[in-house]
């Protein structure tokens, strides 16, 4: 068994990486902040407790809960390195009172932080394959640890396509390391929904991109993130291209509050999504992904 398989079967808490109380925060500093959009963020965080920092790990596509005394806690997906653990980057959207209240965080502030929690995106499964990352807007964050783990791995996987949409060439995440994921051999392909006088991109919706692809359906897995009515399309292109559905795997959002399992705010189906999620295969939330506003 991997050592990413042995982290999987204990996934469900922060115990696995030596926390001893998933419950309680650890303190981090902000060691930088890097404006990606008008509205969004990617805060570099630290712990203080150099014990904490030491033993903290996390797998592709898990998340965190940030913390503000006061405020609140919400959760956010680790978009750096897992092979970095003592370097967490998290990209954060202003959309609420926790939110708001981290956009106004400085260099040298610290927050409160908790976890990693939930599901990762089965790099292990995908060794052998041809592999299509499909995001939209912010959900390029959530898959950016598995490119890298992808980039530190090159040699395990076959083919590799990202296709990333955004509203406007402004809305772009990380639009400064498409060329440094090219030089590792990953096609990167990028639309947006309306060009301004600057862009010489394709423009439309990120399922288009499919329209140029030719993938076997035996050897490609596909993760997608990004708002749920383009995954829907994602997935529609996909099986259109009788890519399984065990083979397409997505990052679901619902409201996390404890990120343990406690408060069932996060209940999609018989799934909690902080825990048996948020990664998901489509053959496992088929009958509730189709089902408007579950």
């Amino acid at each position: 068994m991997t050592a990413t398989a042995t982290l999987l079967k204990h996934h469900t808490t922060a115990e696995a990486y030596g926390i001893v109380d998933p419950m309680l925060p650890q303190t981090a500093v902000i060691q930088r902040i890097k404006h990606e959009t008008l509205d969004t963020a990617t805060y570099s965080l630290a712990f203080t407790d150099p014990a904490v920092a030491e033993r903290y790990r996390f797998l592709p596509g898990q998340f965190n809960m940030l913390y503000l005394p006061g405020i609140g806690e919400v959760a956010i997906s680790i978009s750096s390195d897992p092979a970095q653990p003592k370097v967490l980057l998290h990209t954060i959207r202003e959309a609420g009172n926790v939110t708001g209240a981290i956009a106004r965080l400085k260099k040298g502030d610290l927050i409160g932080l908790r976890g990693p929690y939930g599901s990762a995106w089965p790099v292990d499964k995908a060794e052998n394959n041809d592999l299509i990352f499909v995001s939209g807007g912010i959900g390029l964050a959530p898959l950016r640890s598995a490119i890298y783990h992808v980039i530190n791995h090159r040699e395990r996987y076959k083919q590799v396509t990202i296709l990333a949409g955004a509203r406007s060439p402004a809305d772009l995440l990380y639009p400064d390391e498409y060329d440094v994921w090219r030089k590792h051999g990953i096609d990167v392909d990028v639309t947006v929904d309306r060009a301004d006088d600057s862009w010489r991109g394709h423009v439309g919706v990120v399922p288009m991109m499919f329209y140029r692809l030719r993938p076997d359906p035996r050897q490609t897995v596909v993760f997608s993130c990004g708002p749920e009515i383009m995954m829907r399309f994602v997935i529609y292109e996909a099986l259109a291209r009788r890519i399984p559905k065990r083979c397409i795997y997505l990052s679901l959002e619902r409201n996390m509050k404890c990120a343990v399992g406690f408060c069932g705010h996060c209940q999609y189906g018989p799934f909690f999504l902080c825990k048996e999620g948020p990664v998901l295969s489509f053959n496992r939330v088929e009958p509730f992904f189709s089902v408007e506003e579950f």
